[in-house]
Parts: C-alpha cells; structure tokens; sequence
C-alpha cells in the first residue's frame, strides 16, 4: 500500500529532501538505481529475506521493511542462505531471544563468506542495547548494517548508505525519538487482514521488562492518520485490523488534548467495509469503564481481550510495578463479562519472579480457576540484565520455578479444554484465513473470540467470513462443518 509516489518525477541530481516522507522516498529512488545496476550484471533481480524474531509489533515492523525493500526493486526470499540482503527484526524481552540471533548470524557467517556481496542487517529491540552494539562491533564485523527501534523509518536512507559503502558496517541507533513517520510503504502478509500500529513506546517500567529501554517513552499517533491507513487498508481488501501497542488502554494520553481508546475505538467502528476489530495488548491498570462500555456495544470489537495479569498475588504484583491488585483484576474481569457475555479472556502469566513463594504461586492458581481463561502465556521468569528485578534478592531455585509452572500449565490447559467446549453444536461466523497446515482439504479460520477451526473448503475462501457449524472440539480448537456459504 501507499505505493502513491511516481518515482520518475524525483530529482536524484538535487539535495534529498529535508522532509519526510519525501526523503525516504528519495533514498529509495536511489536504491532502485543500484537494483538497476545488479539487474544488468547478474540478470536477475537481488532477492531480500526478512526475519521477524519477535512480538506483533515487531510483525508490523517487518512488513514495512519488506514493503520498502519491494519499492526498491527486491524480490522476497524465504531462505536466508538464498537472499542477497538478510536483515533479522530482532526482540529482546528474554535473553535467549539474543542467542538465536547469534546463532543464525554464526550460520550466515558461513554463507557470507562464499558469497561476499551479501548484505547482513540487524534491527528491532535487541539493538538498542549499547553492550549488544559492542558486541557485534567486535565479534561480527561481518554485519553491514545495524539499527534500533525508533528510527526504522529511516531504512531506505540507511539501506543506500549500506549498499555505497562495501565492507564497511554502519550503524545508526537512537537513544529515543517522539518522531513517527506516516505513508511509508508496506507490504502485508495476509491481504484481508493487517496491524496497525496506534501507538508506540511503553511508561509502564514493569520491573521485569526491558521494554520502555529498548521501544522509548508513549507516543500516540494522531487518530486522523490511523482512520485514513485503515480506510486504505478496507479499500484493499482489509475486512479485520489488529490495533497495536505496548498498552493501547493508554493511547491518546500523550496529545495535547487528550483522546481515549475507547473513543478512537468508536470512529473505527464507523469506517463502512471493516468487519472486525481486534486489539492488544491492554494493561489492567488503565482498562477504563468507558472501554468496558464500549467493547459491550459493540458490533465490530471482536469478543475477545488479552489482559495480561502476570501474578495473582499482589504482593508480587507490588514487586513487578503492576499498579494494581488481585482484587482490582478480578473486579474488572467481572465488569468485562456483564458488559460482553461469552467473551474471550486470554492472559500472560510469569512464574518464579523473584521472592515468589508457594502462597504467592496459590494466589495465581486461585485467579486461574476463578476466571477460567480460555487460554494463558505462561512464561518461567527470565532474569533479564538491566531491569531492578534481575538485582533483586530472593531468586527462586530453579526447580522450584519449573515444578509450579509444569503445575499451572496442567491447570490452565484442563481449564481452556472446558471452555473451548460450550461452543460445540453452535454455530459461528469464521473468518477463513488458510488452507490447514497438515490436510490441504480442509481450510482453517478463527471465530471473532480468537479460536481456531478447521473444515472442509477450498481456496475460493481465504479471506472471506462464511457460518461454520462446530461440531469437534479437540481441546484447543474445533472441526467444523460450513453451513453458510453467503460469505462477506
């Protein structure tokens, strides 16, 4: 999308713009030209692999680059030994999440130097730490080009600067930016649904998590922007949106004049086309009333809220800066199901935190069985360097840790099996999303509460909303039967 700019009209002979977006679009232009020049010595186009390592914003992140790359004249490639210009969208949020990215760079490294014209780039979260940089600057020299989180925008410009200066590694990481850069292009995964971004950054400083270092302070982007990009999107075929932010019960907060979620939420709601509207991720403390309501009268919001509870002791929750208590979460879980009956309750939960004792660990499975999620991230804490809970005292003994999450997995698998089984016998409106991975005779789509089914149907589908009978539930999805073939 946003493939608006006539590329012959930009003046390569004069200065680039000072403005964006027309700077990027300028670096582009430029980029085409050194396409160009690849295209006549090689007689093919250069092929680019982009690898997404983490959450749903880093995803969205991902299809602007691919996006940029397609502008300039790049083929995609899904094989990273295959692609002349691999650049990995790194996450940082656990440590392990770094060592794969050593790994595959350790595997690249191999490639790159049978084929020296390969280019190697490194973005996202991981690179906005400083020991990370260091690292990379000593021990993969081979690495062409590496940015952060907060200046992805300037990928073409930085992407030029890479192909004009063999064996050299650029670098290019800001500490923080409240710049957001609107029309760059993108290129979607699915073509009937699609993120959009509605804020960036996180001022939450949960104590465990190295977000807000590594994605900056809150910063919203204006709602006429986001009501335009999704009226784009419709035109395009888009029937489902995702909006995306670290804590989109915040957004808004940042303007001038200050603006709600759930008020950007009903001006969606008003674009004629869109069918279904998704959102995540919603922190509890600033999940308002007015939210509530909104979600209740809703005819496109999707029955359907991941609500992060991370612990159900509030003496841990204290411990991790949630800002809020057991009390409060299950007091707003109960708003939330008078408003919207027969929602979708998913959550995150981490066991182990620091100081974590087995009355804690109780607290959590006490939440578990009194909301009953239909389904739940669990996660063992990952002590994570340059957070205040990686220095705090009390670390829990690993075999501890791994004996109450083995105990709270098996509580909410046996919990989620007993929900996902009201729906049998009923029937649902399915947005179909693809042909199932291991019975190409049968396609698999997702109900507005976020489960899957699977049923017989054809490729025709994708894309489309069709009435599916459940008539199976296998615990975390279901078999199904189209009972309705009116699709929108």
């Amino acid at each position: 999308m946003f493939n608006e700019l006539n590329f012959d009209r930009i003046d390569l002979t004069a200065e680039p713009p000072a403005e964006e977006p027309a700077r990027q679009y300028y670096f582009m232009a430029k980029c085409r030209e050194w396409v160009s020049d690849f295209q006549k010595k090689n007689e093919r186009l250069p092929k680019a692999c982009v690898v997404n390592m983490g959450c749903q914003m880093n995803a969205r992140d991902s299809e602007k680059l691919a996006g940029i790359l397609e502008q300039v004249g790049y083929t995609e490639e899904t094989d990273e030994q295959k692609a002349d210009f691999v650049i990995y969208n790194t996450c940082t949020v656990r440590e392990n999440a770094n060592q794969k990215v050593y790994g595959h760079l350790g595997q690249l490294s191999r490639t790159k130097k049978k084929n020296p014209d390969m280019k190697i780039a490194l973005c996202g979260c991981m690179m906005q730490e400083p020991e990370v940089v260091e690292k990379l600057k000593k021990s993969y020299r081979f690495v062409d080009l590496i940015f952060g989180t907060h200046n992805i925008y300037k990928f073409a410009e930085l992407l030029y600067v890479c192909l004009q200066s063999p064996g050299r590694m650029v670098i290019d990481i800001w500490k923080d930016t409240d710049k957001i850069v609107e029309d760059l292009p993108s290129e979607r995964k699915y073509s009937f649904k699609s993120g959009v971004n509605i804020m960036f950054g996180c001022n939450n400083f949960c104590s465990y998590c190295i977000v807000p270092y590594v994605r900056g302070r809150e910063r919203s982007r204006d709602p006429r922007a986001i009501i335009r990009e999704i009226e784009r999107l419709v035109a395009d075929g888009v029937v489902e949106v995702m909006l995306l932010g670290q804590n989109v019960n915040s957004y808004g907060k940042t303007f001038d004049s200050p603006m709600s979620f759930a008020r950007l939420l009903q001006e969606i709601e008003k674009i004629e086309g869109l069918e279904r509207i998704r959102f995540m991720t919603s922190h509890p403390k600033d999940l308002s009333d007015e939210l509530i309501e909104v979600m209740g009268s809703s005819k496109k919001i999707c029955p359907h809220l991941h609500l992060p509870m991370q612990s159900g002791s509030t003496r841990i929750l204290e411990k991790m800066n949630r800002r809020y208590t057991k009390e409060h979460y299950l007091d707003l879980v109960e708003k939330i199901r008078r408003a919207v009956p027969g929602i979708s309750l998913t959550t995150d939960i981490i066991v182990g935190f620091p100081g974590e004792t087995e009355e804690d660990f109780q607290e959590t499975l006490d939440v578990v069985r009194k909301v009953r999620f239909d389904s739940a991230f669990t996660f063992i804490y990952s002590k994570r360097t340059g957070t205040p809970a990686a220095a705090m005292p009390d670390q829990v003994p690993e075999d501890v840790v791994k004996d109450r999450f083995d105990r709270l997995l098996k509580e909410v698998q046996e919990i989620a099996s007993e929900v996902c089984a009201v729906h049998q016998g009923t029937v649902q409106a399915v947005l179909v999303e693809s042909v199932n991975d291991h019975d190409p005779q049968l396609m698999t789509g997702r109900l507005g509460n976020n489960l899957l089914v699977h049923f017989p149907g054809d490729e025709s589908l994708i894309g489309k909303i069709v009435k599916v009978r459940l008539d199976e539930c296998r615990g975390f999805y279901y078999l199904g039967e189209a009972v309705d073939m009116d699709c929108k």
